[in-house]
């Protein structure tokens, strides 16, 4: 079999931050602190457009789903329309019933009362621990500095707002040529636990100054999405507040439309990629990034079944972080994962080496071999199922003993 020991997604990132990227045009940036969970430290991030932007968003699958949620997804069914992203970090305002409603949208309403926007222009989203209710006292103190804040700040500094257990903000940017002229977007995002999305916690604003029909906005976005948010995974659960928001203002002055469309949805998918890829790399405790190459399998659903059971096994997860060679471990979730294939026909390689065939170990020192390759940040896993044209991708982060504290430690 010959093997892929490149990672599936090559970051644009330099060391743990981010280098600095610009911003599209016609957005505004603020931050401010409330100390809604720690004192010291901005907690509340606004991007305000300076005019409509057509506006796209995913949320959770997940049945709970918190109030600002059920609060954007509302403001959007009613028109693909926005002007501006306003998300809390420390507490979710999840599972709080109708107070945590009316408290949503009373942020709304502070907020558009201190900007001159109208509350039904801010898509509202929050992270930080289920079930308490939002502090509005501090909202309301807060609120004013936020408003005031406006403009005096860029990607890095909403992204380090939106911040709970993350170990640094992540945010990446694409500049594309369109055939009318030249467009930015940005990606902001947060997360490092409950990563597994399915439209962990999860928030992400993608800005862009192209101008964008809705419908096609809305389509590159899902398909965006799709290969990226949507194929990472740290620990396997899915939070009550995934988002992802992605707004598009025009202010650029160059239209997307035809041919355009697919120059633009590949920018929009590198950027997205380079957030996800940060996500698993700050996984909670992360050493590793675990890129799971599935192909051969007798459709695309069946290889994402045994993708994501590799990348979901404790057991892998282990075996990653203590660089263990330990193929058994790999084999064994492909044989539970509900997946169709022969296994006298799959091939298992691992940093490039070929671990596994015909049913049974290659005859290699791979031990030796993967010494080196498993002390890095990179894992590759390459799976060939040898039943069909099915493929997958996925990201995975390892399973430390950082994680178990972290997540252990969470509420005090």
């Amino acid at each position: 079999m010959a093997t892929n020991d490149t990672p599936a997604t090559s970051p644009t990132t330099n060391g743990e931050i981010p280098a600095p990227c610009a911003a599209p045009k016609g957005f505004r940036f603020a931050t401010a602190g409330a100390g809604f969970r720690k004192a010291g430290r901005d907690d509340l991030a606004l991007v305000v457009s300076d005019t409509p932007a057509v506006a796209a968003a995913v949320f959770t699958k997940n049945l709970f789903q918190a109030a600002p949620v059920l609060v954007a997804r509302d403001i959007l069914a009613h028109a693909p329309k926005a002007r501006a992203v306003l998300i809390n970090s420390g507490q979710a305002n999840a599972c709080t019933g109708d107070e945590g409603l009316a408290n949503c949208r009373a942020t709304l309403e502070l907020v558009a009362a201190a900007t001159g926007l109208a509350p039904q222009d801010i898509l509202p989203a929050s992270t930080g621990v289920i079930g308490a209710q939002l502090a509005m006292d501090k909202w309301s103190a807060t609120v004013p500095a936020l408003a005031a804040d406006l403009g005096r700040k860029g990607p890095e500094d909403f992204a380090k707002a939106i911040m709970t257990t993350d170990a640094f903000p992540k945010f990446a940017s694409r500049t594309v040529e369109l055939s009318g002229g030249t467009v930015t977007l940005v990606g902001m995002a947060k997360g490092a636990g409950m990563i597994c999305p399915n439209m962990a916690t999860m928030l992400a604003t993608v800005l862009c100054d192209a101008d964008v029909e809705p419908a096609a906005w809305q389509a590159l976005f899902r398909d965006a999405v799709d290969a990226t948010f949507n194929r990472v995974t740290v620990d396997g659960d899915t939070s009550t507040n995934d988002t992802v928001f992605g707004l598009a203002n025009g202010a650029s002055g160059v239209a997307a439309r035809g041919a355009d469309l697919a120059v633009l949805g590949a920018a929009l998918t590198g950027v997205l990629g380079d957030v996800a890829y940060m996500l698993v790399k700050d996984g909670e405790g992360a050493t590793k990034v675990i890129h799971i190459n599935v192909a051969g399998a007798r459709d695309d659903a069946d290889a994402e079944l045994a993708a994501r059971t590799v990348g979901h096994s404790q057991l892998v997860k282990t075996a990653m972080y203590g660089r263990d060679a330990n193929w058994g471990r790999i084999v064994a979730a492909l044989g539970r994962s509900g997946a169709t294939f022969n296994p006298a026909a799959v091939i298992v390689s691992l940093c490039g080496v070929e671990l596994f065939r015909g049913g049974q170990p290659t005859n290699l020192d791979f031990d030796a071999l993967l010494k080196e390759p498993l002390a890095g940040r990179d894992i590759v896993v390459n799976i060939m199922l040898g039943n069909g044209p099915g493929s997958y991708r996925l990201l995975a982060s390892d399973l430390t003993h950082d994680y178990i504290s972290c997540n252990a430690d969470y509420r005090s």
